[in-house]
């Protein structure tokens, strides 16, 4: 796939790229970390709400 951009300007993206704070190793992303996460708050939610729900009525 063939850049649209002009030699010059595809020269100071990838200058801007090539810096150092754009170089920082980032972790893999953990999706069952994440669904886990999710659940167990949806889960204290849930009990969070029957709870109120007894003392309002």
């Amino acid at each position: 796939m063939s850049s649209r951009l002009s030699p010059e300007d595809q020269q100071r993206v990838d200058q801007y790229l090539s810096a150092p704070q754009h170089q920082v190793e980032r972790k893999p992303f953990r999706t069952w970390r994440l669904l886990g996460i999710t659940l167990l708050i949806v889960i204290a939610l849930g009990v969070l709400s029957r709870l109120l729900s007894r003392l309002v009525l």
